[in-house]
């Protein structure tokens, strides 16, 4: 494939140029490039061309959920969103502690093609919060741990995980919530999880990934530990700051205007890793029952840079960098930039769009948004997945 006329932005800048993409990567990046014989055209005249974006943080609900979302419609709602990667969390039913249920949801997401998926396994076998033992016979391809929607109760159960990870090279991600304070304090429940992680990872030397960081003193203990040279990414969700004193249920809750703040003054310094969606379908039934999270892929592009971009003046390249370069980064995949030999995923956004949301228009099966009826710039208007268009407005 080849695209035409765009304005190109990655982590690296942006330069006005056309992309041409072969064998799924591309192959030349450069002024009047030509199609060869068959090779289709695409011109993106007055769009802006961007390295799809990578979702380290996503819930497909397959196996044992479909009624909420299954691998098909929430590929749909990746590539309508700009996305061509996601990484997938494991508390499904049977919850996924095993290589075949990880490598069945990933034959399930090549079959579909719309989308790439890496499939998390759970940090205790079944989330039963003390056996780890199973993670020694994980195949070599599973490269991501997750305990997500909980966190692991017992330091010694985490201290026991982070070993077996540092020696096989797996990455810890983290869902900070001391469950045992959760129903008292979840500010505390977050902030004192989060530390005792940073510790553990100190401690053994095992990568840790902090997800949807959502309070300032988490933020500044990561950043803290980062600083001191610790082995940790972390990840903040379009929610987080979007939204302050807000009672749509989401887990981590969304906070107060002093978090939102804080979270917002680490991107603008450029201090954040990711920007991860934590996609999470649900039934309106469930919602009503109190089921927490909301869908994100369709809208998580609008909604950072109409917050980041528009409103705090943030440059669009450093939005690429925390939705694309760095997350590829974090999973060890060769994504990311536009430049020649990297794979041919690219996302075709119009900047000055504006759009209200309506969540009848979504891919996926479910639309439990926050969103609904918001005023957002910059819309998705085309994804290329290995030089073949998976969506177009």
């Amino acid at each position: 494939m080849l695209i035409q006329h765009a304005r190109l932005v990655d982590a690296g800048g942006e330069r006005e140029d056309d992309i041409l993409i072969r064998d799924g990567r591309i192959a030349a990046v450069g002024e009047g490039l030509a199609a060869g014989e068959g090779e289709p055209v695409l011109d993106a005249a007055g769009l802006v061309a961007m390295p799809a974006f990578i979702d380290l943080h996503t819930h497909f609900r397959t196996p044992g959920f479909e009624h909420k979302e299954t691998v098909e419609t929430g590929s749909r709602a990746a590539a309508r969103g700009g996305y061509t990667f996601v990484n997938c969390m494991p508390n499904t039913n049977p919850v996924c502690s095993c290589g075949a249920i990880a490598q069945s949801v990933m034959d399930e997401a090549k079959r579909v093609g719309l989308c790439d998926v890496n499939q998390c396994v759970s940090i205790t076998k079944d989330f039963d919060g003390k056996t780890v033992s199973h993670l020694r016979a994980l195949p070599k391809n599973l490269r991501f741990i997750s305990e997500d929607g909980k966190g692991v109760r017992e330091s010694k159960v985490m201290y026991e995980a982070m070993c077996i990870a540092a020696e096989k090279g797996l990455t810890v991600m983290s869902h900070a919530e001391d469950m045992d304070l959760s129903a008292t304090d979840y500010r505390l429940a977050e902030n004192l999880e989060t530390a005792r992680n940073l510790y553990l990872s100190a401690s053994t030397g095992a990568k840790l990934h902090m997800c949807h960081v959502s309070t300032k003193e988490a933020l500044e203990d990561i950043l803290t530990a980062k600083r001191r040279g610790g082995n940790v990414t972390f990840e903040v969700t379009p929610h987080h700051i979007w939204f302050c004193h807000n009672e749509f249920r989401v887990n981590p809750p969304i906070r107060q205007q002093a978090d939102v703040d804080a979270l917002i003054r680490a991107m603008l310094a450029d201090e954040v890793d990711a920007i991860a969606t934590d996609h999470a379908p649900h039934t309106p039934q469930d919602k009503q029952n109190g089921a927490p999270g909301c869908v994100g892929l369709e809208t998580a592009f609008s909604v950072c840079y109409t917050k980041l971009c528009r409103q705090h003046g943030m440059p669009l390249s450093r939005l690429s960098r925390m939705m694309s370069r760095t997350p590829a980064q974090i999973m060890g995949l060769n994504k990311g930039l536009l430049q020649p030999g990297f794979d041919g995923d690219v996302v075709l956004v119009a900047p000055d769009e504006e759009y209200t949301v309506n969540p009848d228009e979504f891919a996926g099966k479910s639309h439990n948004t926050p969103y609904a009826g918001l005023r957002l710039a910059g819309r998705v208007r085309a994804t290329v997945k290995q030089g073949v268009l998976t969506y177009q407005m």
